[in-house]
């Protein structure tokens, strides 16, 4: 199985891939995604009676986008896939999904993935 997440909205997007099949999931998670992304992924690996030990490879999208979504869903991502010895994999635009899949079915992997927000952050300066 492999597990393929977009977290650079508000709207998280997942792909499980099994052989020819593509299983395409979204979840409005909003200010919600820290807390119920594991079990929001750990719950549809189940809904094909799979668990994490299943899963063979990750992609990611790896931006632009969200600040916070991206820092997020990539770090856990980045965290699974060191902890199990899995490749992953980022990119970006449209078809990211295709390209994600094409690198990892030639065996590629990023060992990390680093985020592209598109800009350049926007610190808050301290009031004080």
């Amino acid at each position: 199985m492999i597990v393929l997440l977009d977290t650079s909205t508000p709207i998280c997007y997942l792909s499980l891939v099994d052989g020819d099949q593509r299983y395409d999931y979204q979840w409005q998670a909003d200010r919600t995604l820290a807390r119920d992304l594991l079990a929001f992924v750990r719950d549809r690996l189940a809904d094909h009676r799979a668990n994490w030990t299943d899963v063979a490879a990750i992609g990611v999208c790896k931006g632009p986008g969200s600040f916070t979504g991206l820092r997020i869903g990539l770090t856990v991502m980045n965290t699974i896939a060191d902890d199990r010895g899995l490749p992953i994999v980022g990119e970006m635009g449209e078809d990211w999904r295709e390209k994600a899949l094409a690198r990892l079915g030639a065996g590629e992997s990023d060992r990390i993935v680093m985020p592209e927000y598109g800009a350049e952050a926007r610190v808050t300066q301290p009031r004080k």
